[in-house]
């Protein structure tokens, strides 16, 4: 009874009041659950960490697959601007809404999938439903719809990324089909890169090959910070046991 009426308050208010790791916000009230844990700081707090010891207020923020926006708003009062990409439409319409909620005029928030090529592609949500942070172009059954796919290189080519210190890359599998599109620009500029990888989304038989591959690609980067104990190598890490079975995030940095 209290969730409901809380729920009924900050819906006729229009917000929900949000601390995201010191930096206050007001968001869309549709996802009041999730703010509330945010708020709380059990919500992902070494990304937060992560943000904080590598965004630099001179220098830009790339987030592909922001979801609702909890990194972009924060990252928005730490870089000096913000590209960012969700293709889910009900996911986008409540990015765009808390990025309208709180002022941000140094977001450029797109509703389209980064990917390796342009055009149009299908995509669903491995939670079921569309609008949760599980929609992927890995999944193409259950309830999905069709989503606009923008080639990196057709992005890169008409954007200034030169003073990029931070990508993050959190895709819900795609990142193995999309990875290999950045690689050139990666190995150039040489980004901190915070990367989420899902190998239990992959057949069984396949995860070690394709993390495996993922290693060899990033195998330019100087270091890998994670949480596998004994890894001692980007290949050591990302094709641990651990990291097969389960969902990990990792950040590559020279």
């Amino acid at each position: 009874m209290l969730t409901a009426w809380r729920k009924r308050r900050y819906r006729a208010r229009g917000y929900v009041p949000v601390n995201l790791a010191g930096e206050r916000f007001q968001c869309d009230p549709y996802h009041s659950k999730f703010w509330r844990k945010a708020s709380s700081g059990t919500w992902e707090p070494e990304t937060f960490q992560v943000l904080d010891r590598y965004l630099d207020p001179q220098r830009d923020y790339l987030d592909i697959g922001a979801w609702i926006g909890p990194t972009v708003l924060y990252a928005a009062r730490k870089a000096r601007r913000v590209w960012c990409f969700e293709p889910d439409p009900r996911a986008y319409r409540h990015l765009a809404w808390n990025i309208e909620l709180n002022g941000l005029k140094n977001v450029f928030a797109l509703p389209v999938a980064l990917s390796d090529e342009t055009g149009i592609a299908r995509m669903a949500s491995f939670g079921g439903e569309t609008g949760y942070s599980m929609t992927s172009l890995l999944n193409t059954g259950g309830e999905g719809f069709a989503a606009v796919t923008l080639a990196w290189n057709v992005f890169a080519a008409e954007t200034d990324l030169s003073q990029v210190s931070l990508v993050k890359m959190d895709i819900e599998g795609a990142e193995f089909t999309v990875m290999p599109a950045l690689l050139p620009w990666l190995r150039a500029h040489r980004p901190t890169l915070y990367l989420s990888t899902h190998a239990p989304y992959l057949d069984h038989d396949a995860r070690a090959r394709a993390m495996g591959a993922l290693a060899d690609q990033l195998s330019f980067y100087g270091r890998c910070l994670g949480d596998i104990g004994n890894a001692t190598t980007i290949s050591d890490a990302l094709t641990h046991p651990d990291t097969l079975e389960k969902f990990q995030a990792f950040v590559f940095c020279d």
